[in-house]
């Protein structure tokens, strides 16, 4: 019982470190720079894991690792930065935390795994909590950002499917190791060509660009696969709520988010949606998590495939 406890809040740590990445990127990282913001990220972050993984890629996973890196770390990343930085906090954190759901659809069209209705059931109750957690006047949300935030998502649920599919030759912290340096390869040129020099940063932006990368990556996919290891799913799944709560509750506590009755509803509804609609613990059992989120990992929503944050 007490090895359990420990196991369980050694992989909270994850979640809720991808929960407050939501709050960093929004307050203390540069806005205009957001593929630089992906780079710093993904690069020290799988430099980190190799040097604990040890391994490089062997047959079809050179380019499995640069599509998945592409997928998962490049673009979701770059998109996540962008969500973070065009949202307040607390809708950010709510947003994703329908990942699971966006997940469950994007499994079905692309590789035929028709949920069951309880499936369908949390992906409508989960959309609707969203719905009712972002209505309301006066929000000022816009569309950009609930673009980014869906775009990251359909990358992200797209990459699961395809790591669904890949699950045989690599452990999944290795294969996080070489996707998120792979994605980090690839954003360097992109961000040196379309935003130039890396911006100039003072002492609490590098501050947190060392905690997106170190604590909210490389630490905390490697407590969220420890958990993985060592906890049944539906314990893991349930943790990983913690994920949306700590990005609303930071939202509201530091920057005056607004969270009342119809937010404390919405993010219900959202829980109960992931509740209802995540896969059965036998079904999920032996698949790459997906996510920060993920969450997800993606989830980042804080699982996902292979290793995605949130």
């Amino acid at each position: 019982m007490e090895a359990n406890l420990r196991w369980v809040l050694l992989t909270a740590l994850a979640p809720i470190a991808w929960g407050a990445n939501y709050w960093i990127t929004h307050a203390h990282l540069p806005a205009d720079h957001p593929l630089w913001g992906a780079a710093l990220r993904a690069l020290p972050a799988g430099l980190l894991l190799l040097a604990l993984a040890r391994r490089r890629p062997h047959g079809p996973w050179w380019w499995r690792s640069a599509l998945l890196g592409l997928l998962n770390t490049a673009a979701f990343f770059v998109l996540l930065y962008l969500a973070s930085q065009l949202l307040p906090t607390s809708a950010a954190a709510t947003l994703m935390a329908a990942s699971p759901l966006a997940l469950l659809l994007t499994a079905w069209a692309l590789a035929g795994q028709r949920p069951r209705r309880a499936h369908l059931a949390g992906s409508a109750v989960g959309l609707a909590g969203v719905a009712l957690a972002l209505a309301g006047p006066g929000e000022g949300i816009g569309w950009a950002g609930p673009a980014a935030s869906a775009a990251a998502m359909l990358v992200s649920s797209v990459g699961y499917v395809l790591a669904a599919r890949w699950r045989e030759g690599a452990d999944p912290l290795t294969a996080t190791a070489w996707q998120l340096t792979a994605g980090g390869l690839m954003l360097l040129p992109a961000a040196a060509a379309a935003e130039g020099a890396p911006a100039p940063v003072d002492a609490p932006t590098l501050l947190a660009f060392g905690y997106s990368a170190v604590v909210a990556t490389a630490l905390a996919f490697t407590c969220w696969f420890a958990g993985l290891r060592h906890l049944p799913a539906g314990t893991v799944g349930l943790l990983g709520l913690l994920n949306p709560l700590t990005g609303v509750l930071l939202g509201a506590a530091l920057d005056g988010d607004a969270f009342g009755v119809r937010q404390g509803a919405g993010l219900a509804l959202v829980a109960a949606g992931i509740l209802l609609g995540r896969p059965r613990a036998d079904t999920a059992a032996g698949q790459p998590p997906a996510t920060e989120p993920d969450s997800g990992p993606g989830p980042d929503t804080a699982r996902l495939p292979c290793g995605r944050a949130a």
